[in-house]
C-alpha cells in the first residue's frame, strides 16, 4: 500500500446503539472511534517510517518497526473482522449457525452448544488482553478454537479467522466491569452467523 492510500477505519455496519443491551453505545463509540482509529493511525505512521527506513537501507530500523506494525496492523485486522461478526439481535445477530458451517461445527466439536461452551471458556481464560477465535485450519481441513495475545492476528497461528471475541477490557469494562464471563456469555446474542458462514465458505475455496 502506497503512502497516498493509507489504511482507513472501515464503515461500521450499524449505529453505535444497535448492539444494546449486549454492548452499550458508549462502549461502541469509544471502541470504534478511539481504539480502532488509534490502531489505524499508528499503523499508517509505522508504515511511513518503515518505507523511509527501507529507502535508506536501514535494516535495523526496519526490524525495530516490526512490533508496531504487528500490533497496530493486527488491531486493525482484528477489529475489522469483529464489527462484521456482530449484528443487532433479531437483525442478523443471534440464533444459530446453519448449512456447511453448522455441519462442520458439529463434526469438529460435537454440537453447536459444545462449541459455544468451549470457545467461551477459552476466551474468558485469556490472560491479560487478547482474543478468542474460531478459525479454519486449511491444512487439516477442520475448525479450530484458538486464542491470541494482545492484537496478534490469528494468521500468526496459520489459521483463517472466522469469528473473533475481543476480550480486551476496553471491549466490555464500562458495562460489565471485571466480569468478562458475563460479556462473553451475552455476546452470542449478537453473533452474525451469516457473516461467519460466508467467511467459512470463502476460507474453504
Amino acid at each position: 500500500m502506497s503512502q497516498s492510500t493509507p489504511y482507513k477505519l472501515p464503515d461500521l455496519p450499524y449505529d453505535f446503539s444497535a448492539l444494546e443491551p449486549v454492548i452499550s453505545a458508549e462502549i461502541m463509540q469509544l471502541h470504534y472511534s478511539k481504539h480502532h482509529q488509534a490502531y489505524v493511525t499508528n499503523l499508517n505512521a509505522a508504515l511511513d517510517k518503515y518505507r523511509d527506513a527501507e529507502a535508506k537501507g536501514d535494516v535495523a530500523a526496519m526490524i525495530a518497526l516490526n512490533q508496531a506494525i504487528k500490533f497496530n496492523g493486527g488491531g486493525h485486522v482484528n477489529h475489522s473482522i469483529f464489527w462484521t461478526n456482530l449484528a443487532p439481535a433479531g437483525k442478523g445477530g443471534g440464533g444459530a449457525p446453519s448449512g456447511d458451517l453448522s455441519a462442520a461445527i458439529q463434526k469438529d466439536f460435537g454440537s453447536v452448544d459444545s462449541f459455544i461452551e468451549k470457545m467461551s471458556a477459552a476466551s474468558v481464560a485469556v490472560q491479560g488482553s487478547g482474543w478468542g477465535w474460531l478459525g479454519f485450519n486449511k491444512t487439516a481441513n477442520r475448525l479450530e478454537i484458538a486464542t491470541c495475545s494482545n492484537q496478534d492476528p490469528l494468521s500468526t497461528l496459520g489459521f483463517i479467522p472466522l469469528l473473533g471475541i475481543d476480550v480486551w477490557e476496553h471491549a466490555y469494562y464500562l458495562q460489565y466491569k471485571n466480569v468478562r464471563a458475563d460479556y462473553v456469555k451475552n455476546i452470542w446474542k449478537i453473533v452474525h452467523w451469516k457473516n461467519v458462514e460466508e467467511r467459512y465458505a470463502s476460507a474453504k475455496k
